[in-house]
C-alpha cells in the first residue's frame, strides 16, 4: 500500500465530513445527547439472580433458609462451595450475583433466640440488579426470621408479640458501592455511540461517492482497492477514539463513574471494537449505493443488537437461554463486558483475555470481508 495515497483519500474524508451538518452532528452531539438521556434515565428488572452458597453451619435450620431462597422466583441457587475464595472467583468472572455465607453458630444462636446475622456479598457492577437483590433477599430472611421467631416464643410459653427479630442479614456491595444507577450505564454508553458513529458515518462512505457522481473519478485513479478503504475508514476511527474519550472524560467528571482500570486495556478494546463497527458499515455502502438506504441498514444491522443483545440495556443472564445463545455473536457483548470490568472492576489485560479475544476474531473477519467486498469497478 502506499502511505501518501492512503494520506489524500483520508485527507479528501476528513474534508466530506466537515462539509456535512449531518455528519458533524452525529460525531459531535450525539455522544453528549446519548449521555445526557442514558445517564439520568435508564432502569432496569431481574429475576433469577444467580447465588452461591458458603455454608458454615451446615445444620437443618441453615438449609431451611437456604431452601427459603431456593423457592423464590427471584433466586437460583448455583452452587454451595466450601471457602470465601470460590466466592470471590465467582463474583469476579460474573458467575454470581449474590452470595450468602451462614456463620458457623448460625443454629445455635438462632435456637437461644439471640441475634444472629447471615452475610450477603452482592455484585454491584449491575447496581439495578444488586438493589433487587437486597430487597428480595431482605424480604426472604424476614419471612425466615418471623417464623423462627414465633417458634421460639411458643417453645418460651411467651405470648405471641412483637418483638426484635433474632435473624439480620448484613451486605456488602463490590464494585459500584453506592449502588448509582450511572455507574452501570455510562460505561454502556461508550459502546453504543461507537457503535453509532463508526457503523452509522462508515455506512454512507462508498454510497456518499456514488450519489456524488465521484466515483468514477476515484476508480480512474491509480488508488488501489484496500488504499481507499483505509483511508476512508482513517477519519471514523480517529472521530470515533476522540468520541470515546469524550464520553469517559464526561462519565468520570461529570456522572463520577469510577474508572479503576488503565487506560491502556481501555484504547486496546476499544481500537478493536471500532475496526469492526467500521468495517461492518464499510461493507454495507459497498453493498448499497445510496445513503438513506445504507444508514438505515447500518442501523439495523448494529445499532438494534448493540442495544438489546449486549448487556447493555437488559442484562444477558435474565433473558431466555436460546437468547443468550445469540448474545455470543453479537461482538458488542464482548466491548460492554470489557467496558464494566475496566471502569468498575479494575480488569486488566490479563483478566480480560476472552472478550479481547473474541473482539480480535470479529476484527479479522470482518477485515478480510471488507477488504473483499470493495472492488474498483463501475458494476
Amino acid at each position: 500500500m502506499n502511505f501518501g495515497r492512503i494520506a489524500a483519500i483520508t485527507r479528501k474524508e476528513f474534508l466530506q465530513v466537515r462539509r456535512d451538518p449531518r455528519s458533524l452532528l452525529i460525531a459531535l452531539f450525539m455522544p453528549i445527547m446519548l449521555l445526557g438521556l442514558l445517564g439520568y434515565g435508564v432502569r432496569l428488572d431481574a429475576k433469577h439472580v444467580p447465588v452461591y452458597v458458603f455454608d458454615r453451619d451446615g445444620s437443618q435450620d441453615s438449609q431451611a433458609l437456604l431452601k427459603r431462597f431456593q423457592a423464590s422466583e427471584y433466586f437460583e441457587l448455583e452452587r454451595v462451595v466450601d471457602n470465601y475464595a470460590e466466592i470471590t472467583a465467582a463474583i469476579d468472572a460474573g458467575g454470581c450475583k449474590l452470595a450468602l455465607v451462614v456463620p458457623p453458630d448460625f443454629a445455635r444462636r438462632l435456637r437461644d433466640g439471640g441475634g444472629v446475622a447471615v452475610q450477603a456479598i452482592v455484585d454491584a457492577t449491575d447496581d439495578n440488579t444488586a438493589n433487587l437483590a437486597i430487597g428480595y433477599a431482605s424480604a426472604v430472611v424476614s419471612g425466615f426470621s418471623q417464623d423462627v421467631q414465633l417458634d421460639w416464643m411458643r417453645r418460651q410459653g411467651l405470648p405471641d408479640r412483637s418483638a426484635t427479630p433474632p435473624l439480620s442479614i448484613e451486605f456488602r456491595t463490590w464494585y459500584n458501592e453506592e449502588l448509582e444507577s450511572r455507574n452501570f450505564i455510562i460505561p454502556g454508553v461508550v459502546a453504543l455511540v461507537m457503535t453509532l458513529v463508526g457503523a452509522l458515518l462508515s455506512s454512507l462512505t462508498i454510497a456518499r461517492e456514488w450519489e456524488r457522481g465521484t466515483m468514477e473519478q476515484l476508480i480512474s485513479t491509480p488508488v488501489t482497492a484496500r488504499e481507499i478503504m483505509v483511508g476512508k475508514l482513517i477519519p471514523y476511527f480517529v472521530i470515533g477514539l476522540i468520541d470515546a474519550t469524550l464520553c469517559v472524560v464526561v462519565g468520570i467528571g461529570w456522572f463520577q463513574v469510577p474508572f479503576r482500570g488503565t487506560v491502556v486495556t481501555l484504547f486496546v478494546a476499544t481500537a478493536l471494537f471500532l475496526t469492526v463497527v467500521l468495517g461492518i458499515g464499510f461493507m454495507i455502502s459497498v453493498k448499497i449505493p445510496n445513503q438513506l438506504g445504507a444508514s438505515v441498514i447500518a442501523i439495523l444491522v448494529t445499532l438494534l443488537p448493540m442495544n438489546m443483545l449486549s448487556g447493555f440495556a437488559f442484562p444477558i443472564d435474565q433473558m431466555p437461554a436460546p437468547i443468550r445463545a445469540v448474545t455470543y455473536l453479537v461482538w458488542g457483548r464482548y466491548y460492554v463486558t470489557i467496558l464494566k470490568a475496566v471502569f468498575l472492576k479494575g480488569s486488566g489485560l490479563q483478566a480480560l483475555a476472552g472478550p479481547l479475544l473474541a473482539l480480535v476474531i470479529y476484527a479479522a473477519v470482518v477485515g478480510t470481508f471488507a477488504t473483499r467486498a470493495f472492488r474498483k469497478t463501475l458494476t
